[in-house]
């Protein structure tokens, strides 16, 4: 492949059998599962762009924004992490127009196993989207709720039984042992009674989530292009949205509008 340059955003998934991964620099997508098990090189060029607004700027927040964007939009606000607090029926989001788009729509409550079980969100509308980027190799949805509060009202009650983050690291290292998530989910809602509002969901199947990964790595080290702006190696596979090389990890969503020059051997 010639050297393709440009600012790059998170890798797009595709659902299959193994998921597909694009990576979209500039105006181009490369499709990264045939680059898996060749030699790449990714040069960060010194230049990032907020993914919003397009001002270039020398340091990037909340995953590509610039620090007045970041200040402003509501996508950016301590309520996408926490969204038991989310404030619209207060009156006080940033965006109330994107709030209405992107949180007062049905969410979906779920059980995945990444690194181990963890109870999480999403919008119902890009669930596997969701699976997908956080490495998770099997998904149940548990609950079905009207906006994205009470979703996050609902996550609360759970996570006092079960973690709601993932280990990034541990998730890296190989694919965990497939759990039976409909038990868990039936004991969840046992312990928490009726602290969890919502539609539950009993008829869902288990999803299993397969990535192209030929080889995980036996120590997890993150590479980072600020500090180090190459990076060579062996591309062993892709899995949530890291990059697997031969000695080190590196997490592509975490350099949204990076400038990058990308080659393959």
């Amino acid at each position: 492949m010639a050297a393709v340059e440009g600012c790059i955003a998170k890798m797009l998934t595709e659902w299959g059998e193994t998921v597909q991964y694009a990576l979209p620099i500039g105006d181009t997508q490369v499709a990264m599962n045939s680059c898996i098990g060749e030699r790449i090189c990714l040069e960060y060029l010194g230049l990032i762009e907020c993914i919003y607004c397009g001002r270039k700027i020398k340091k990037s927040f909340n995953q590509g924004y610039c620090f007045p964007c970041a200040r402003a939009l509501a996508r950016c606000d301590m309520c996408v992490v926490k969204p038991e607090t989310c404030h619209y029926q207060k009156g006080t989001c940033r965006e109330p127009e994107w709030g209405e788009q992107h949180c007062l729509i049905p969410h979906t409550v779920y059980l995945a196993n990444s690194s181990g079980i963890k109870v999480g969100i999403t919008r119902q509308v890009q669930q596997r989207t969701r699976w997908m980027d956080q490495g998770a190799t099997q998904a149940l949805p548990v609950l079905a709720v009207d906006t994205r509060l009470d979703a996050g009202n609902a996550e609360v009650a759970l996570k006092r039984f079960v973690s709601d983050k993932t280990d990034w690291r541990k998730m890296l290292k190989g694919t965990p042992p497939l759990q039976d998530l409909r038990q868990v989910r039936d004991d969840l809602f046992g312990q928490s009674g009726d602290a969890v509002d919502g539609r539950r969901l009993p008829a869902e199947e288990i999803l299993e989530i397969n990535y192209p990964v030929l080889k995980f790595p036996d120590k997890v080290r993150a590479h980072n292009l600020d500090k180090s702006p190459i990076l060579e190696g062996m591309l062993m596979g892709i899995k949530g949205q890291y990059w697997i090389l031969d000695e080190v990890v590196i997490n592509i969503r975490k350099y949204a509008g990076y400038r990058i020059r990308l080659t393959t051997a």
